[in-house]
């Protein structure tokens, strides 16, 4: 299954351990996020497919940044299972990555009947999703928005604009009431952001156990009801941490994807053309950059159950290997530069643990959707500064601005 090439053209004599093919590179620091395109060139000549890295400080790691490889590891959760149980076990508690990385009883941190169980119960959760009514919804949600920073012909679109109605949209799914969504919406920040694991999760861990009563007590056709109904029993704590993943997995990639893509839109000629030539379509953008920045660059962490070789590598057992799926992508064995269409990217993951197959024209056609209703309210939206000077921000995990100004011609607020 996995190819086993010799790095850096060793024999297979001289195959080694991931501890002592260089040093470790830091993946969530400053410097890596500002150029990871970079980095990914750099590793793949100094190391080739496996690269020992830091996720956080003393945190060793190794990153994926081979296509076929990860694809390979992706497709054996008995060799590869997403389990961290034993890991955690051996660093510190209070790391500020916790949050977004260890053990919970849902879809994404279990293996075996018991990822089954909750795996089901969240696609059957999904299925019920109406996307013939997203577009309807982010409208109806976007006006509001816009019309608070219409008038001043600037804006951060990214903060006053995309993640509002992002989440906005995503508690309207879920059905989570505006009062609870500002709670989960503080704890979501801090995730991602690195804040204190312990508070991190109990405000996260409140927020959802008062929507999980709610919706025991006031059943509606969302997400959250069919969850606490499904025929998998789940107990309160196991909502808490379905929902989790709902909101790690539907607030933050698509805020990523969304900012990203814009940001696309607003510097390539391809899609500001004002010549003869048509523009290159929002979809066209979105799958450009599924493609080459996806919004979780660096993810789908799994733990060997014992010590494995794997391209030449001995890989440490319960350690994290982490697919970097944006390297992934742009791996020059696999990547030909045609986006349109691209099944292939790694941006939803891909084998057991894949993005649920309900999810995924959810989150593109909500980008889709957000990016379009602000280009077509502020037609003659423009980059602020110089794309050089937009700052991203730092982690290992995720392909995130920091903030998007723009600005436009001062316009009325819409009716409502």
């Amino acid at each position: 299954m996995y190819p086993q090439h010799t790095h850096q053209g060793a024999s297979a004599d001289s195959m080694s351990s991931i501890e002592f093919i260089g040093p470790r590179i830091p993946i969530y620091s400053a410097e890596f996020a500002a150029d990871p395109h970079g980095a990914y060139r750099q590793m793949r000549s100094d190391y080739g497919p496996l690269v020992p890295v830091e996720m956080w400080p003393g945190i060793p790691a190794t990153l994926v940044i081979k296509y076929r490889t990860a694809v390979g590891i992706l497709n054996d959760s008995d060799r590869f299972p997403a389990d961290p149980s034993t890991w955690q076990r051996s660093v510190p508690a209070d790391i500020p990555i916790m949050p977004m990385i260890e053990y919970r009883p849902n879809a994404i941190r279990t293996s075996g009947a018991e990822h089954a169980r909750y795996r089901n119960a969240l696609n059957d959760a999904l299925a019920g999703m109406d996307l013939n009514s997203l577009r309807s919804i982010v409208a109806r949600s976007a006006i509001p928005i816009v019309n608070t920073f219409c008038r001043d012909g600037s804006a951060d679109v990214l903060n006053q604009y995309v993640l509002p109605l992002v989440f906005s949209v995503f508690c309207q799914v879920l059905g989570c009431p505006p009062e609870i969504g500002e709670r989960v919406a503080q704890a979501s920040a801090a995730m991602f952001d690195g804040v204190d694991t312990e508070t991190v999760n109990a405000i996260m861990g409140q927020a959802l156990l008062d929507l999980t009563t709610l919706k025991r007590v006031h059943p509606a056709d969302d997400v959250t009801t069919r969850l606490v109904q499904h025929p998998a029993g789940l107990s309160d704590e196991e909502m808490v941490h379905q929902l989790v993943l709902l909101f790690a997995a539907g607030v933050e990639p698509p805020l990523n994807l969304v900012a990203n893509t814009l940001l696309l839109m607003l510097t390539d000629t391809r899609f500001t053309s004002d010549d003869n030539n048509v523009p290159l379509s929002t979809k066209t953008a979105l799958e450009e950059r599924l493609a080459t920045d996806p919004p979780m660059a660096n993810y789908c962490i799994t733990y060997p159950r014992q010590p494995i070789l794997i391209e030449g590598v001995w890989l440490p057992a319960n350690q994290p290997v982490i697919i970097s799926m944006a390297a992934c992508n742009t791996d020059p064995e696999m990547n030909t530069g045609e986006f349109l269409d691209n099944g292939w990217n790694l941006a939803f993951s891909t084998g057991p643990h894949a993005c649920p197959a309900h999810a995924r024209p959810y989150g593109l056609l909500l980008a889709q959707d957000v990016i379009d209703q602000l280009l077509d309210i502020l037609p003659e939206l423009k980059l602020a500064v110089p794309k050089e000077e937009l700052v991203w921000r730092p982690g290992p995990f995720h392909r995130a601005l920091t903030t998007l100004p723009v600005v436009f011609p001062p316009s009325p607020p819409l009716d409502l």
